[in-house]
């Protein structure tokens, strides 16, 4: 085989099967008593022909953590939930739910001990763009159809969230498709709930009923909510930590009350506010630089694409 041909070789493997781009020594994989419930350790990742995503980045929730995950669109938060939800592959040792790497151990999912709420309910059809999943059966359909589900807490969530079941799925609005999609993904108990951008469709006072499930979920069962949001009405007294992400790294992270810039803050808006300016100055300095630089050939690699099965998940 001629050089070239394996160097091609490994660019196709490389962009089948994304890598992390260093090690990561801080996640001891001998320990069997670990008790946090989410830990990243200085995670690196990027698509295959592009720049780095996210770049060392580290974060350590204990249970009954509920975490706000905010920066700037394009600041790498998706791709975070996605990877920590197991639909993104990294090594074992970059991430870790309940002492186990989302990856690689399904069962999390199967079982619903870890949860995923975001935009899996669209799906790009041709010229259409991205479209909202739809069919012509009730919401009851959907709701009842889940196996293994106490009677309680479903009954619980349907009048929580507004639902009526007699819904169909072809001719609701955005906000009843998602209020159907948020029950569907709470009706098991869990352990981790990654939430993106879930409560965009929401009315007002849907959005609080959920806030506060999701608070006394954490304040009774132990259970750490990581969510990423760009409304922040309340967040200050719900939040028990915070994450916000600027270029693919952890600028702020952990306690609320570790934080320099939260101390005494009764509205989070300024603050983000402020975080958010010094960032997008940043960015643009270095947008500016870089188009000052002759771009690089980004290889074979960039034209595949780096997703498999498990992000269909």
């Amino acid at each position: 085989m001629y050089a070239s041909e394996k160097s091609d070789e490994k660019a196709l493997r490389d962009a089948r099967f994304p890598r992390r781009l260093d090690p990561s020594p801080c996640i001891d994989m001998a320990s069997t008593d670990d008790t946090g419930s989410l830990k990243i350790c200085n995670l690196a990742y990027a698509y295959p022909g592009g720049k780095e995503i996210l770049s060392d980045f580290s974060l350590d929730l204990p249970p009954g953590s509920r975490c706000l995950l905010s920066g700037a669109n394009g600041a790498g938060k998706t791709t975070l939930l996605q990877i920590l939800a197991g639909k993104t592959m990294v090594s074992e040792d970059a991430v870790r739910i309940i002492g186990k790497p989302p990856f690689h151990d399904i069962n999390m999912t199967c079982t619903g001990e870890l949860g995923y709420l975001g935009s899996q309910w669209r799906r790009n059809i041709g010229s259409a763009g991205s479209v909202a999943l739809a069919g012509d059966f009730s919401a009851g359909k959907m709701i009842f159809g889940v196996e293994n589900v106490d009677a309680e807490r479903r009954a619980r969530l349907i009048e929580l969230l507004d639902i009526d079941v007699d819904w169909s799925m072809m001719t609701v609005s955005d906000g009843q498709r998602r209020r159907v999609q948020i029950c569907m993904g709470l009706l098991k108990p869990f352990k981790v709930l990654l939430c993106d951008e879930i409560t965009v469709d929401l009315d007002i006072l849907g959005r609080l009923d959920l806030l506060q499930f999701l608070r006394e979920e954490c304040e009774t069962r132990g259970a750490t909510v990581v969510y990423a949001t760009h409304i922040f009405d309340g967040m200050e007294r719900w939040m028990t930590h915070i994450a916000f992400a600027s270029n693919g790294e952890l600028k702020y992270g952990g306690a609320k009350d570790s934080i320099e810039g939260l101390k005494g803050v009764r509205h989070l808006l300024s603050t983000i506010d402020r975080w958010l300016r010094v960032d997008r100055d940043e960015r643009r300095a270095r947008e500016a630089k870089e188009a000052l630089e002759p771009k690089k050939d980004a290889g074979l690699a960039s034209k595949f694409q780096n997703r498999h099965m498990a992000y269909y998940r």
